[in-house]
């Protein structure tokens, strides 16, 4: 009982500066200006002139209904902050792969709006936005099968792939390095 007690209070204390923390200092843009809040910082380890991003990003979990997934909300943070910090937007090459629950977040209007009581995806606006700017959105497609979603049943642009695990490899063989976050 006591392991599980203090294993309780460790995971309160480390959620509590999350909870607590100052957003005030963020702002959104350059690239998006409604999403992806970064904030300036004074950095030891400088960008150097010349630098090409190709980060693959990846997500499992779905987005909380209603809500945006943090994961495509961190793809619009990541080009606003670099971009405010000199690297030329086409200096930065982004994708996310999408399995598990996440495919449910770029499915189109009319797809989404099936499994969800008429909803329209709270995601569309910033996918849209994001493979306006070239971001590649690819789904697993074992995911989709398991899933019931059609290739049909996304939104414009985005992208099938075999599986989420065929796309990272890839990726990788294109030069992308895997985002941890």
């Amino acid at each position: 009982m006591k392991i599980w007690a203090s294993g309780i209070a460790a995971m309160l204390i480390l959620a509590t500066p999350a909870a607590g923390q100052d957003m005030s200092k963020f702002d959104k843009g350059p690239v998006f200006t409604q999403y992806g809040p970064h904030a300036p910082v004074e950095t030891d380890i400088p960008i150097p002139a010349g630098t090409v991003f190709k980060v693959a990003f990846d997500a499992s979990d779905r987005a909380e209904d209603g809500k945006i997934n943090r994961k495509f909300e961190s793809l619009a943070r990541f080009i606003n902050m670099h971009v405010a910090n000199g690297v030329p937007e086409q200096d930065i090459r982004l994708a996310i792969v999408l399995h598990g629950g996440a495919v449910d977040d770029v499915l189109s209007d009319d797809a989404y709006g099936k499994r969800h009581d008429g909803a329209a995806n709270p995601n569309a606006d910033l996918v849209r936005q994001l493979l306006a700017h070239d971001v590649r959105f690819i789904v697993c497609g074992q995911s989709a099968t398991a899933s019931n979603i059609e290739k049909s049943d996304l939104m414009e642009g985005v992208e099938m792939a075999l599986s989420a695990m065929t796309a990272h490899a890839l990726l990788n063989r294109e030069g992308f390095t895997t985002n941890p976050f």
